[in-house]
């Protein structure tokens, strides 16, 4: 990898910030000291029906990674790790509450199999039956409530800072974690992308995602840069916001300008993969010039088959609150899947671990 190469992939790992505040860099906060401090809540627009062969279960882990949680109830099932099933992955240093599913037709589970389970740092809430298994992706997204403690949230800047992230959205940045301490995971990535992609040594597509997440977020700290990452362009594919609707814009008149502004359209950028592009003009010439700048990444996707899609360039922060007490203040916010929190923080303050 060249010095030029390792520079760029520093500034897309870790992007520009968007919401100074009258230029001034944003102050030293402190966030998720402990895992109560760092507090998420899975959201369905829907509810177990109460029967069917699935166990639906309403839990809340801590410090415990979702994959982990699901090994250890297949355990205690006796199934498959297969037919336990999840909609999202939660943060590990945390306390989140999400469903997970068990196939268990005709049979409960064995009397005790919760205190097992406590052991391990999770609590069943609740517990209902349902006809079929939790898919991956179908909570509609996420409700956190995060201790904010530090200098910050002493200076009245973080408060308005905190007012137009809520009225105007952030950039939907790829949080870190999706790369790995160091950006180890974009350098197993480009690796095995070299070699050729095979499922056996990225089961999950976790590196997959790794490097779409790479070329999406260079992409957006480009957008941050010349101030068009809310902006909608000539050629850009727009998403109507809250649903996966998106139609393509050659060109960007008032209306369409005035529905951006408003947060109810977003410019989208892709997650590399082979298929149509959906861009055009100087947008689609953009997007190709990421791609010729990191080969290996781009043409490594489209070996491996995956698919072209989009993800918006904004994300809106909903149901917000701002809550003080005593030394620290709790925010309140919730995020449509596949947003990070981190994304969000980055933009209100300084921590080692956002910048």
């Amino acid at each position: 990898m060249s010095e030029e190469s390792g520079a760029s992939e520093e500034a897309a790992l870790w992007p520009p910030r968007w919401a100074f505040v009258d230029g001034e860099p944003s102050l030293a906060g402190l966030y998720r000291q402990c895992p109560e401090d760092f507090q998420v809540e899975e959201q369905l627009d829907f509810e177990p029906e109460g029967h069917g062969e699935h166990l639906w279960l309403w839990i809340e882990k801590r410090a415990l990674t979702t994959p982990d949680l699901a090994r250890h109830l297949a355990r205690l099932a006796g199934i498959a790790v297969r037919d336990v099933g999840f909609s999202g992955l939660k943060d590990r240093d945390a306390v989140t509450r999400q469903w997970f599913s068990l196939a268990l037709p005709g049979r409960e589970l064995a009397a005790g199999w919760d205190a097992a389970l406590a052991e391990r740092g999770a609590r069943v809430l609740s517990a209902a039956r349902h006809p079929r298994k939790l898919k991956r992706g179908v909570h509609r997204g996420n409700r956190f409530r995060l201790r904010i403690a530090g200098k910050a949230i002493e200076h009245e800047a973080t408060r308005l800072r905190w007012r137009r992230i809520v009225d105007q959205g952030v950039p939907n940045y790829f949080g870190p974690q999706r790369f790995g301490p160091d950006g180890r995971n974009l350098q197993r990535a480009r690796q095995l992308l070299v070699r050729g992609w095979r499922k056996r040594q990225d089961p999950q597509g976790l590196l997959l995602s790794t490097a779409r997440s790479y070329l999406f977020n260079t992409l957006l700290s480009e957008r941050v840069a010349d101030g068009t990452w809310c902006t909608p362009l000539d050629g850009d594919v727009l998403n109507l916001e809250g649903t996966a609707s998106r139609f393509g814009a050659a060109t960007v008149d008032a209306e369409l300008s005035a529905r951006a502004s408003a947060g109810d359209l977003h410019p989208t950028g892709p997650l590399w993969g082979c298929g149509n592009r959906e861009t055009a003009g100087d947008v689609a010439e953009r997007e190709a010039r990421l791609a010729a700048r990191y080969p290996e990444l781009s043409q490594g996707l489209e070996a491996a088959g995956a698919r072209q899609q989009r993800r918006a360039l904004r994300v809106n922060v909903a149901e917000a609150t701002w809550e003080r007490r005593a030394d620290a203040v709790w925010l309140g916010f919730t995020l449509p899947r596949g947003a990070f929190a981190t994304a969000v923080l980055r933009e209100l303050f300084r921590h080692p671990t956002l910048t």
